[in-house]
């Protein structure tokens, strides 16, 4: 585990932001936080980046105290915040040389440095460009390129598609699935579930400064429903046919109809949904789709919310 946090508490005034946080990131994933504004999320991830001490618990990140081995964290991670502040009279490349010099980085590999890190993200045709000229999105993805300047193996990206047009989302989630191909491990936090579908291997829901279920997505799911959402569309007039010949199965439930198209929950694996297509054909009954579906983020996050005691 790259992070580890067991306990953590954290208040402001008599507001607690941390109520006992629990929370374990393991190497080379990306964990999506999500859970409502205010739920905790940002305090964790400044907690965990060394930018906030906690009042109380243990936290480890790359096997340092953040309270404690502040410098060797922050050489550990790359920190990218809600928010992004640009330098007046730089331009894109000059803005990326200043933070990798601030990092340490060589002098003799400043340049090199820069012109991937542009690459990257994107915006070499904007490196002598001014940083206030540059939209919002191209913003965010040198945001990015400056967390990265000094090669971490862990990024914390916090709202990172805050305010973003869909094209800047899109592309913002094209950078992030590359950074993991690349080895980083990402922590990532959003209370817009859908920037996190189909990016994030593991999963944390934080609801009033607690994380009420975390792990791998797919183990997250089986936990919770063992059911996936089978949707198929059949002729019209065998819509009724269909229905019956679906409800002799023992793994089927929760039957939904519109006009031709059967939905249902599906309490078995491939081998089951293979079988029932075949039953369904061999009736001759016309089949013109039949497409399984495992439950979402916000299926997930809507059942783990309701669930707790919160």
């Amino acid at each position: 585990m790259i992070v580890q946090m067991v306990g953590v508490e954290k208040s402001y005034g008599p507001t607690k932001a941390a109520d006992g946080i629990d929370l374990m990131v393991p190497s080379g994933s990306v964990m999506g936080l999500i859970g409502p504004n205010g739920a905790g999320k940002t305090t964790s991830m400044l907690i965990m980046s060394s930018l906030l001490r906690r009042d109380a618990g243990e936290v480890s990140v790359a096997g340092f105290d953040p309270a404690v081995h502040g410098e060797e964290v922050r050489r550990t991670l790359g920190y990218m915040p809600d928010f992004f502040g640009v330098y007046e009279g730089l331009t894109a490349a000059e803005y990326l040389e200043f933070f990798a010099t601030v990092h340490g980085v060589k002098p003799s590999a400043v340049a090199a440095v820069v012109q991937s890190l542009l690459e990257l993200v994107g915006l070499s045709a904007k490196a002598g460009a001014d940083v206030n000229g540059l939209s919002r999105g191209m913003k965010q993805r040198l945001s990015l390129a400056r967390a990265l300047v000094h090669d971490p193996d862990l990024l914390i990206l916090d709202e990172p598609a805050s305010g973003l047009d869909p094209r800047a989302r899109f592309d913002l989630r094209t950078l992030i699935a590359e950074l993991s191909r690349m080895g980083k491990t990402v922590v990532i936090s959003s209370h817009i579930l859908s920037e996190l579908e189909g990016i994030s291997t593991h999963l944390a829901v934080i609801d009033q400064g607690r994380v009420l279920a975390q792990g791998a997505i797919g183990e997250i799911r089986d936990a919770l429903t063992g059911m996936v959402s089978v949707r198929a569309r059949v002729a019209d007039d065998r819509l009724d046919d269909a229905l019956d010949l679906l409800r002799t199965f023992g793994q089927a439930s929760e039957f939904s109809t519109e006009r031709g198209l059967v939905r249902f929950g599906l309490t078995g694996d491939e081998d089951d949904s293979a079988a029932m297509l075949a039953a369904v054909v061999a009736a001759g009954i016309p089949v013109y789709e039949w497409r399984t579906e495992s439950a979402g983020l916000e299926e997930l996050f809507l059942q783990i919310t309701d669930g707790g005691d919160n």
